[in-house]
């Protein structure tokens, strides 16, 4: 009966206020007040708790204007990553733990729903043969998306938070990733435009560090970004980002990090700053440092500074 009434209003509430919730930014207030009219008057002769009905204008306010079930946990400052394991299973990471979560999705159909949401605002999508792609949410947040036929028991998000909280050298010193000593030193190394590149295990840091670094680059530079999706958040005036771009629904129109990185070689940059280098841009990238390009930051996923170097070999032997 919950899920029948849900539904019911729902399809109320888009019917009439369709172009409203169609707006790229709705008013959330306005819709709510929308919604809880429209329950007190479909839902005033059923036998139905008051508890039961603040319930339902929440569910419908978080799909309509937010992420549906995974609102709240979005909005839950200590929740850092979000594990979506098909409809039923969802995981979080929350304080260094790995917690089963009691949120679910109605079916597939809901969370398939959601994903075409977030993917509306990009220019990624997602099909039966493109079934993965990975997307920047609007608060900096990365969502990687994987559908069935490739995930088996249903859709796959994996979403890395991005952490407001971490924006100064200061808050790294707190969260122990880094000593004053070692803050001074890097801040020196990239005000005298040394290349970088920053390292470690997934979801270590590397960005997060990168971007809080980045914030030393003189105001009067000339930075280019380039990412696979875009993560950074630069705070300098002259910052040019570019994204990679996936191939279209024809299977045309790719282009990789490495043709953006040679084409950025030609556009006067002071600074460029690679998202991550994970193949043949490896090659470029060597050789625009060793060319003058100095000041250059990147990620790279490596466990310690001599498997960087193992991995930059392969990825410049495969180029």
């Amino acid at each position: 009966m919950y899920k029948a009434l849900k539904e019911q209003v729902k399809d109320r509430i888009i019917s009439i206020y369709s172009n409203l919730t169609l707006k790229d930014n709705v008013d959330s207030a306005e819709i709510k007040e929308k919604i809880e009219a429209i329950v007190d008057d479909i839902l005033r002769h059923k036998h139905i708790s008051e508890e039961d009905k603040r319930k339902i204008a929440e569910e419908i306010i978080d799909e309509l204007t937010g992420y549906g079930p995974l609102e709240k946990l979005l909005r839950d400052p200590y929740v850092t990553e979000i594990m979506v394991n098909g409809p039923k299973k969802i995981y979080i990471e929350k304080e260094g733990k790995r917690i089963l979560t009691d949120v679910t999705f109605e079916d597939n159909n809901q969370l398939m729903y959601l994903v075409h949401k977030m993917l509306a605002l990009t220019r990624r999508h997602v099909d039966e043969f493109n079934p993965y792609t990975e997307i920047g949410l609007r608060d900096g947040s990365r969502v990687n998306i994987v559908i069935p036929p490739l995930a088996l028991d249903g859709t796959v998000l994996t979403i890395r938070k991005f952490l407001k909280e971490i924006n100064t050298v200061e808050d790294l010193i707190t969260l122990g990733t880094m000593d004053r000593r070692m803050a001074d030193f890097l801040i020196a190394c990239i005000q005298a435009k040394v290349n970088i590149i920053f390292s470690g295990a997934t979801g270590c840091g590397k960005t997060t560090t990168l971007n809080v670094l980045s914030s030393y680059i003189p105001n009067e530079e000339r930075i280019i970004t380039i990412e696979d999706t875009a993560e950074l958040h630069l705070k300098q005036d002259h910052v040019v980002r570019l994204e990679a771009r996936q191939k279209s629904i024809e299977g045309k129109g790719e282009i990789t990090i490495r043709e953006i990185f040679i084409n950025s070689l030609r556009m006067r940059p002071d600074r460029v700053i690679i998202g991550e280098v994970r193949g043949p841009e490896a090659l470029d990238m060597l050789q625009a440092i060793c060319s003058g390009h100095t000041g250059s930051l990147a990620v790279l996923h490596a466990n310690s500074p001599k498997d960087v170097i193992y991995r930059l070999e392969t990825m410049i032997l495969t180029s």
